[in-house]
C-alpha cells in the first residue's frame, strides 16, 4: 500500500472513530494537518464514496464474520438432501479424471 493510501485510510478511521461523516474535504484537512504531501485528490474522493452511508466501526467489528453460515439439515430431511453431496462428489471425480487424461498425452512441460 502506498503512503497516500495509508494516509487516507488512517484519516478515514480517525473520522469514523470521532463519529464524523467521511468526506473528501475532511480527509484532506486531516492529511494536511499530519503534514503528508503528495496525496492525490482521487484517493480522498474514492474513500469517501466507498464509505458513504456505511458504519466503519461496524465494518471493522464484523471483519471475520464472513456473512451467515448455511443451516445444517434437520433430522426430517428426505433422500433429496443426501443425494446432492453424492452428486457433487461424482462431478468432482469427473473433473479430476479430465485433468488426469491430459497427462497421458506423452509429453510434459519440461520434455
Amino acid at each position: 500500500m502506498s503512503t497516500s493510501e495509508l494516509a487516507v485510510s488512517y484519516a478515514a478511521l480517525i473520522l469514523a472513530d470521532d463519529g464524523l461523516e467521511v468526506t473528501p474535504d475532511k480527509l484532506n484537512s486531516l492529511i494536511k494537518a499530519a503534514n503528508i504531501e503528495d496525496v492525490e485528490s482521487i484517493w480522498t474522493t474514492l474513500f469517501a464514496k466507498a464509505l458513504e452511508g456505511k458504519d466503519v466501526k461496524e465494518m471493522l467489528l464484523n471483519v471475520g464474520s464472513g456473512g451467515g453460515a448455511a443451516a445444517a439439515p434437520t433430522g426430517g430431511a428426505g433422500p433429496a438432501a443426501t443425494e446432492a453431496p453424492a452428486e457433487a462428489a461424482k462431478e468432482e471425480k469427473k473433473e479430476e479424471e479430465k485433468e488426469e487424461s491430459d497427462e497421458d498425452m506423452g509429453f510434459g512441460l519440461f520434455d
